[in-house]
């Protein structure tokens, strides 16, 4: 049964003219951005949900801390404001703003990873991944086992298999392990949230190994709007009281403030206490970023974003973000459409396994769903799935990936209830079809992050 809308709390006050192409012309761009969504132009995408990262709409406030952002090269007005915020509310001690999330762990990262380490996730998304490879390291995934079906809906499938957490660290050794890393909420995963309960056992196993706790920040206030609707602990508790525990147990965080922070650009480095380690960032920040007071932003988007720290946490505003998703998904369990259940933060993620099921791994089921609904409706998207995970760093061969997702990523405060229609029926008729879809084939990829720049073709069966 359908659920009601949500309604915005907000009002528009400015919009942006889309065009929408005929069937036929999407045909043809599809085909010349050689079956790769990253490489259509925006301007031929009606519908853009290939992410939620910095393609939010700004508030008034926001637009109005543009013009008072100021612009001094060291120890800017706007700097300040940014840290004063982010330290009260993350309660760290020491905060270093970069342009963004992978800044962020190119910054961090070969401080604590080096050739021959690991780091251990609940689950690595794409650019975290690789970065752990270039430091020399290797990624390895400790989800629960309840996020492998889509179908169960189970209220924290983000979380850490804790039990198999110990034994990574075990059978590898302590000292093999540079890094564990909580990524809430998690994303490759469907944007599925980490309870406050999983996060408490994983710090305790962390301080007795003596490995450091990094939390994956991107939609700290996300997550934390689920803790409070399904941990029973917490839900008289206040969104920023949830993200203070949930901060307190981990030493380190890496932001893509681009999500949850509601701006174009920006992130963190937030260190809570190791004046040593912050020494360290700032000399990685000076020469990847800029220096330390700026970290690759201007004023503006400094001013920006410390604004949009404290928006993303309105609780009005959550209910909203959420419950637009919640909406899209009653609409697809009305017509046995399956994705990752219960709906994620940030968006829906559709199973393409279950909608193509004569579609092997190999063939990349997610990305034929992400290429069929920008035929059937300009929608853009992204595959998570075996086309994202890539290769095998050390014997090249395709991985498997624990999922076949078809991202819908919601950007905020942007679309509305007539654009959640349309991706509804748009999946509809895909499903009507399904049996005659194949899938595809790389023609060309890069060895790093295929995903953004790899050239396929359809499967002719």
């Amino acid at each position: 049964m359908t659920i009601k809308y949500v309604p915005e709390p907000f009002r528009i006050k400015m919009v942006e003219r889309i065009k929408m192409l005929t069937r036929e012309e999407r045909i043809e761009k599809i085909k010349e951005a050689k079956y790769n969504l990253f490489n259509l132009k925006a301007e031929d995408v009606y519908i853009d949900l290939l992410t939620d990262s910095g393609t939010n709409a700004m508030s008034d406030y926001q637009w109005a801390g543009i013009m008072r952002g100021d612009e001094a090269y060291a120890g800017g007005r706007s700097y300040f404001n940014l840290v004063e915020n982010a330290q009260e509310i993350f309660g760290y001690k020491y905060i270093q703003p970069v342009h963004q999330g992978r800044a962020a762990e190119k910054v961090l990262f070969p401080l604590m990873l080096t050739e021959g380490k690991i780091a251990i996730s609940n689950m690595f998304f794409d650019t975290t991944r690789a970065h752990v490879e270039l430091a020399g390291a290797r990624a390895v995934d400790c989800v629960v086992k309840e996020a492998g079906n889509p179908s169960v809906r189970a209220p924290f499938k983000g979380n850490m298999d804790v039990e198999r957490l110990e034994k990574i660290i075990n059978e590898h050794g302590k000292e093999k392990v540079g890094l564990i890393v909580m990524t809430i909420t998690n994303n490759s995963a469907g944007g599925q949230p980490v309870s406050v309960k999983n996060i408490r056992e994983v710090s305790a196993i962390a301080k007795k190994y003596g490995i450091p706790l990094c939390i994956d920040a991107a939609r700290y206030a996300e997550n934390a709007y689920f803790i409070k609707q399904r941990e029973e602990e917490f839900k008289n508790k206040s969104i920023k009281e949830i993200i203070k525990e949930v901060f307190s147990y981990a030493d380190a965080f890496t932001m893509s403030a681009k999500k949850d922070a509601i701006v174009n650009m920006g992130g963190l480095i937030g260190i809570k206490e190791s004046a040593e380690l912050y020494q360290k960032i700032k000399a990685n920040t000076i020469c990847f970023e800029g220096f330390t007071t700026y970290g690759g932003l201007s004023g503006r988007e400094l001013e920006s974003l410390a604004i949009g720290l404290t928006e993303g946490l309105d609780e009005n505003y959550l209910r909203y973000r959420i419950g637009q998703i919640e909406y899209l998904a009653s609409i697809l369990d009305d017509h046995g459409i399956a994705y990752q259940a219960p709906v994620g933060g940030h968006g829906l993620f559709i199973d393409a396994q279950a909608m193509f099921p004569h579609i092997p791994y190999n063939e990349f089921p997610g990305q034929a769903l992400a290429i069929e609904l920008y035929i059937e409706a300009g929608i853009r998207s992204c595959d998570i799935g075996s086309y994202m995970l890539g290769n095998d760093p050390d014997t090249k061969e395709q991985l498997k990936s624990e999922f076949e997702f078809t991202r819908l990523a919601i950007p905020r405060r942007v679309y509305t209830q007539a654009h959640f229609d349309i991706m509804a029926d748009a999946l509809i008729e895909i499903k009507k079809r399904a049996a005659s879809v194949n899938g595809y084939r790389i023609t060309w990829e890069p060895p790093v992050l295929r995903h953004f720049q790899a050239s396929l073709e359809p499967i002719n069966k």
